[in-house]
């Protein structure tokens, strides 16, 4: 069974700094794309970043590139969403969420939500402005 858990999420003044981590467990992390996702109340699930499990190669929403890094440690099954920079519009509910095995991230980023088939119950971002 598979299962993914988000952490470190938190309120945070605007121009700050905030780093998310999410473990997976139950599947062979190390040949599986991971995504960040985040979602505001009333608003369609949006792709942030993506690292691909081949090469570490990422992808990035226009909205946090050159803000936010994603990277990913295969020895602890986690993959982390470094945000600097922080806007009031990135306040949302951050996902993170992984592809099948082998799969890729897609070349045409951010991707549908449906491409990921396992995913975590989200940490709150909260940006003060």
């Amino acid at each position: 069974q598979v299962q993914v858990v988000e952490s470190g999420g938190g309120l945070v003044q605007a121009g700050g700094s905030l780093t998310l981590s999410c473990t997976a467990s139950g599947l062979t992390f190390k040949f599986h794309t991971m995504g960040w996702f985040r979602q505001l109340p009333g608003k369609e699930r949006e792709g942030v970043a993506c690292i691909n499990w081949s090469d570490s190669s990422t992808r990035y929403a226009d909205s946090v590139k050159g803000r936010f890094t994603i990277s990913r440690d295969n020895n602890k099954n986690t993959v982390y969403l470094q945000m600097t920079s922080l806007k009031a519009e990135d306040t949302a509910m951050y996902y993170c969420a992984s592809r099948p095995r082998y799969y890729y991230c897609s070349v045409s980023w951010p991707s549908t939500p449906a491409d990921f088939p396992y995913w975590g119950q989200g940490t709150q971002v909260t940006v003060s402005s």
